[in-house]
C-alpha cells in the first residue's frame, strides 16, 4: 500500500512542532512522504535529518499546491481521506479504505476549505471531539495497518533494539559499509 500524507495549511510562526510531528507520525507509521502546503526551511531539515540517520527512505515536498496535488493523486487512481472531526467514524469505514492499493491522508492545521470535503473520498473522524491531528494521523494509520506498522524495517540507519531497561540503539551501515557496535547500552544514557 502506497501512502502519502498531505499536511493542509501549515503556518510557520505556530505550527513548526505540529507539522514537525505530523511528518514523524507519517514516516514512522508507513507513509512515504509528506506533502506541505507551505514552506518551512526548520521543518525540512528535522525531517531529513531523521529520514537521513534513522533510514526509510521518506521523503519531504514543501510548497505543494493541495488542490493540485489532490487531484493528481486522484488522477492516477489514488483515494483521498481527509482526517476531521466532521466526517464518518473511522470504525464505519476502515474495513473499505483498506482495500485501498494507493491513498492520501490530508490533516489540516488551519481550517481546511470547504472543497476538501468534496474531495475527499472519505471525510473521516477519528472521534468526534476537539483532539491533536498528530494523534488522528496516528490512530487512522494503525488501524489502517491493523498494527503492522510497528513491525517495519527501516533498512540502514539507527535502529533501537527494545530492552526491559535502558537504551541500546545500533547505527545499521548502509550496503558496503562495515557494521557498528551499539551506540549506547547503558541505563539513561542518550543518544
Amino acid at each position: 500500500m502506497q501512502i502519502v500524507v498531505l499536511r493542509i495549511g501549515h503556518r510557520p510562526e505556530r505550527d513548526k512542532r505540529i507539522t514537525t510531528h505530523v511528518g514523524l507520525v507519517a514516516r514512522a507509521f508507513g507513509a512515504k512522504e509528506m506533502l506541505l502546503t507551505g514552506r518551512d526551511p526548520s521543518i525540512e531539515e528535522s525531517i531529513g535529518d531523521v529520514a537521513e540517520r534513522w533510514g526509510g527512505g521518506f521523503k519531504l515536498r514543501s510548497d505543494v499546491a493541495w488542490r493540485d496535488e489532490a487531484r493528481r493523486w486522484k488522477d492516477l487512481g489514488g483515494k483521498l481521506v481527509h482526517l476531521t472531526m466532521y466526517g464518518s467514524n473511522l470504525p464505519s469505514v476502515i474495513d473499505e479504505i483498506r482495500g485501498c492499493d494507493k491513498i492520501m491522508i490530508a490533516v489540516g492545521a488551519e481550517k481546511v476549505p470547504a472543497e476538501m470535503y468534496d474531495l475527499a473520498d472519505w471525510n473521516v473522524a477519528v472521534g468526534n471531539q476537539p483532539h491533536s491531528e498528530v494523534a488522528a494521523l496516528a490512530l487512522f494509520m494503525d488501524r489502517l495497518l491493523e498494527g503492522k506498522e510497528l513491525e517495519i524495517d527501516f533498512g540502514e540507519g539507527l535502529k533501537i533494539i527494545p530492552t526491559p531497561r535502558g537504551k541500546t540503539v545500533i547505527d545499521r551501515p548502509a550496503r558496503g559499509e562495515q557494521s557498528s557496535e551499539p551506540c549506547s547500552e547503558e541505563k539513561g544514557k542518550e543518544t
